[in-house]
This record gives C-alpha cells, sequence and structure tokens, in this order.
C-alpha cells in the first residue's frame, strides 16, 4: 500500500507522517520524502534556475522518482539521492531503502502529475491556512537552513505562494481525504492509522 500525503509548505505533513510512524509498527513501513529528489540548482530548467523556483513540479526529478516507488512495489530496494538545502544540491551519499508492505510519500507537488497520483492508493491532503505556513516556513528556514527573514519572505512571494496557488492547491481535488493542519490534533489520524494497521493484519 503507497499512502501518499501532500500539502501546502510549512503545512504539517511532516509531523502527520510521524504521528503514522509512531502509531504503526515500523517494522512494516518505510519513509519516502519527494524533496529528496529536487534536482541540484544547475540542473534545473533556465527558467526556473533564473529565478531560483523550487516550487514547479519541473525542479523535481520526478522520473527517478516514479521509477524508485515502482521498484519497491515491485519489492526490490533503492538508494534514495539525499538532497542538502543549505548548498541547493544532492550529496553524494545515498540511502538504502528495502521494501516493506507500506509506503508513505511525503511532499508538496506529489498530487500535481497525473503519473505520480496512479501509484498512491490513498492520498491525502493537509489543508492549512496560508499565514500559518508562512510562519512555520519562516522559522524552519531560518533556523534548519540558514536563511534570513528577508530571503525567505522574498521567495515566497516571488515562488512559493504563485505555484502553491498553481500546483499545490488545485491538487487537494485529487485527495481521498482532508485534513485540517491548523492544529496538531489531526481529525482522522485515527481513521487513517487504523486502515494501515488493518492492512498489515491482513498481510499476516
Amino acid at each position: 500500500m503507497i499512502i501518499g500525503i501532500c500539502g501546502g509548505t510549512a503545512s504539517g505533513k511532516t509531523t502527520f507522517t510521524q504521528k503514522i510512524l509512531q502509531n504503526v509498527n515500523p517494522e512494516y513501513l518505510i519513509h519516502i520524502e519527494h524533496d529528496s529528489y529536487y534536482r541540484d540548482i544547475d540542473m534545473l530548467p533556465p527558467q526556473l534556475q533564473e529565478n531560483l523556483n523550487f516550487d514547479h513540479p519541473s525542479s523535481l526529478d520526478n522520473q527517478l522518482f516514479i521509477k524508485h516507488l515502482k521498484m519497491l512495489q515491485n519489492n526490490e530496494p533503492i538508494n534514495s539521492p539525499i538532497y542538502d538545502f543549505t548548498i541547493q544540491k544532492r550529496t553524494k551519499l545515498t540511502k538504502f531503502i528495502e521494501p516493506k508492505p507500506i509506503i508513505i510519500v511525503e511532499g508538496i507537488l506529489i498530487f500535481s502529475k497525473k503519473e505520480l497520483r496512479d501509484i498512491f492508493d490513498i492520498k491525502v491532503f493537509i489543508d492549512t491556512d496560508s499565514d500559518l505556513r508562512l510562519s512555520r516556513r519562516l522559522t524552519r528556514d531560518i533556523h534548519d537552513r540558514g536563511r534570513t527573514p528577508d530571503s525567505v519572505i522574498n521567495q515566497y512571494l516571488k515562488t512559493v505562494r504563485p505555484m502553491h496557488n498553481q500546483f499545490a492547491e488545485p491538487s487537494k481535488q485529487y485527495s481521498d481525504l482532508i485534513i485540517s493542519g491548523n492544529t496538531n490534533n489531526y481529525v482522522g489520524l485515527d481513521l487513517l492509522v487504523t486502515k494501515i494497521n488493518a492492512y498489515i493484519h491482513k498481510g499476516n
């Protein structure tokens, strides 16, 4: 079973995913982030490179991402890339991932491409107010990625917000479950965890 967790920047996707991981036996589950598949800054399409636009679907290596998900579906291990956001490039290291019955896939743009959507058995969208997402992103990028407040806000206004409105927000229509990310008390979490554990129990 492959479950997609989508939502805008800093919507709470990772927090929601961590809560799933806390309630499911890790022996049966793996977690993959779409962010790991960003292209190196010098490998972006020219227009995206010029505007430093990392919020367009073409900024990610979706061909490799889809290939890896299908390999896991076929019970084949993968070597997932590791992306360094401080230098905006992949590192030379990779992460070895063995297939497991449940795959949680997390990302802002995972529902924006049909070929990707078709892979997911369950599609979850974390819907969070834009002002709260901006506040969370400021905190994260300043503390975790060494950014300045001005650079975060400028990027948000220049590319993050318009790309969200063009790609992420419209992709909500494809979700099977919409969950509010305005609080950490996610309504619907228990429902999803119950379904996952039932799937694991059935397989055993």
